[in-house]
């Protein structure tokens, strides 16, 4: 195998590892901001789980963080949540710098 070769492989792994890193860190910012949204919309216990888990799956709807955004959003009108689309947004992103600590240190 030639450096060239090796390199490459380094490169593939490496995309590899950060899409995977982008993934978890995506998914568990989702759970976070489910958390987070639960609390602000009076759920607690296990209705608070249950609606984190359902805004983790509404982010497979399509690609990208307008799915989410959208379905929290969507709740805070129904319950008449006075919360923006910019502040939730800030929030995700907040949660996603939370998010990509914890996985590195291994929580």
């Amino acid at each position: 195998m030639s450096s060239f070769d090796k390199r490459e492989e380094g490169f593939e792994k490496k995309f590899a590892h950060d899409a995977d890193l982008k993934f978890k860190a995506e998914a568990r910012r989702n759970k976070l901001l489910g958390n987070w949204a639960a609390g602000k919309l009076g759920l607690s216990g296990a209705d608070a789980d249950a609606y984190a888990k359902s805004v983790v799956v509404a982010d497979f709807d399509e690609p990208g963080d307008a799915d989410v955004l959208r379905k929290v959003s969507k709740d805070f009108a129904d319950k008449n949540v006075a919360i923006s689309d910019s502040e939730i947004r800030t929030e995700m992103d907040t949660l996603l710098g939370q998010a990509v600590a914890e996985i590195k240190a291994g929580k």
